[in-house]
């Protein structure tokens, strides 16, 4: 029996978890028409799913010039940095593929960061056409999310104001991680037609328990999209390997 939110579809490893998401992203993004958003999640899953992306057949197949990337969270650091999430896709994704450089939408890096959300909300208001998110017209086609021991995704850690706001779409986490934070918040996620949480590793075993057994209380187990919500898992973090 689950509490979970959404469905979960389990893989034998962390490989087969990656190209099965990769298949669907490329499915997903081939039947649409117009500009596709896609915001994207750090972490080595998530990593080694933008490394196959960036290969073939998926490099050949997925339609780059028309989908657009956004992150939904970062350290407050340089994008050169060896821990920003944005040199992470970079060198794993967008430097081997021919994204067109307009449709790279990445934190802001300066200023303070509560600057940095203020602009990066800007950029998504303009991008959307409006300063109110409509549940009509979700402003994601597709939201990638990791999931942390903590129970957090994205910087939404336990504890953290950021919890609560529904208003901004994306806020500064000051506190909870040795250095600051931007993320987007629960609103922000939650306007996506699809949201995929990518989870391996045994070490994630015990958080995924708790959440399939109905933990609301725990950041990830409360982001409800939307459109649909699939969680893929490979069979250690399922604690079925």
């Amino acid at each position: 029996m689950s509490g979970i939110q959404g469905r979960i579809e389990t893989f034998a490893d962390p490989a087969s978890l990656a190209a099965h998401v990769a298949d669907w992203m490329t499915a997903a993004a081939l039947a649409a028409t117009g500009d596709f958003r896609i915001a994207l999640a750090g972490g080595s899953t998530p990593k080694a799913l933008y490394r196959l992306l960036a290969t073939e057949p998926f490099l050949g197949r997925f339609p780059w010039p028309r989908v657009s990337w956004f992150w939904g969270d970062e350290r407050f650091i340089s994008h050169d940095d060896p821990a920003s999430n944005y040199r992470m896709v970079h060198e794993a994704m967008l430097a081997r593929a021919p994204v067109p450089p307009d449709k790279i939408h990445a934190m802001p890096d300066d200023g303070t960061p509560e600057e940095a959300a203020s602009r990066y909300q800007c950029t998504l208001q303009k991008i959307y056409g409006a300063r109110t998110l409509d549940p009509a017209r979700p402003f994601f086609d597709i939201v990638l999310l990791g999931l942390g021991d903590d129970g957090h995704t994205a910087s939404l850690l336990p504890g953290q104001p950021v919890l609560d706001e529904r208003l901004r779409w994306v806020a500064a986490v000051a506190r909870g991680r040795p250095e600051a934070r931007l993320t987007l918040t629960y609103p922000a996620f939650e306007s996506s037609r699809r949201v995929a949480f990518l989870v391996s590793g045994k070490e994630k075993a015990a958080i995924l328990g708790a959440i399939r057994r109905g933990d609301g209380s725990l950041p990830a187990a409360r982001v409800r999209p939307l459109g649909e919500l699939v969680w893929f898992v490979d069979r250690a973090a399922a604690g079925t390997g």
